[in-house]
């Protein structure tokens, strides 16, 4: 279903990304994707954001709504009429916006599972935590500091953001096909995170990702970036 440009403000947006042995990935993506690799590993994440003021563009302001929301991303490329496509395939969104979760589809695309939020931010320290309908639950303590990780594959937060800033494009499914939007941001740029908690029962379920298999590598922050979603062409599942 082809949804309007839909404008707002990201307030804040926090990427927890993971990187995972690609053969661990291939496993739950459905065609046509294929997982993203950046030093010969797959990258996965969590994405936590607080939209603000989001409404159909060109709607005024007070017609907005605001929402925190979260989504299990994976960095994928597709195949698309003979030209290598990048972004990344969300299996699950969740959303503490009980209209996006009853008409997942018609604000953003694919599937929303309702979720709790619980959310604290002070002096630049951050406490997230959700636990959904159907009771997958994420909780991340993290802070904001002036350098990126040394321990992170990606060596820079320069790498980071162009690795993420290519992948705006994302596919959801919902019934047949994969629903998409693309994000354009009226400015791009992260800043690094220190994080000393993170859970994820998504990710920690061993019986998708074997002990060994993932492990946590960096962690950035996105705020109040004006933007916009713009409504894709589905992709149809291939058998």
């Amino acid at each position: 279903m082809k949804i309007p440009t839909v404008h707002g403000i990201i307030e804040r947006r926090m990427l927890i990304n993971y990187i995972v042995e690609p053969k661990f990935v291939e496993k739950i993506l459905p065609k046509p994707f294929k997982p993203k690799l950046y030093n010969g590993k797959a990258i996965v994440e969590i994405c936590l954001i607080r939209l603000k003021n989001i409404k159909p563009k060109g709607f005024p302001y007070f017609t907005g709504i605001n929402s925190e929301n979260g989504a299990h991303r994976i960095a994928v490329e597709w195949d698309e009429n003979g030209e290598m496509k990048e972004g990344v395939y969300i299996p699950r969104r969740d959303t503490n916006l009980r209209l996006n979760s009853l008409i997942g589809g018609r604000i953003f695309s694919g599937r929303h599972y309702y979720a709790k939020f619980n959310v604290k931010e002070e002096n630049h320290n951050y406490h997230l935590d959700f636990k959904s309908s159907d009771n997958t639950t994420i909780e991340i303590d993290a802070k904001l500091v002036s350098e990126f990780s040394s321990n992170s594959i990606f060596k820079s937060i320069d790498n980071v953001s162009d690795f993420f800033e290519k992948g705006s494009v994302g596919y959801s499914p919902n019934g047949n096909c994969f629903e998409g939007l693309k994000l354009e941001t009226y400015h791009w740029e992260i800043k690094p995170l220190e994080v000393s908690n993170v859970k994820s029962s998504f990710f920690d379920n061993r019986n998708i990702f074997p002990e060994g298999s993932i492990q946590f590598d960096n962690a950035v922050l996105m705020e109040n970036i004006e933007h916009e979603w713009k409504s894709l062409r589905s992709i149809k599942q291939s058998l």
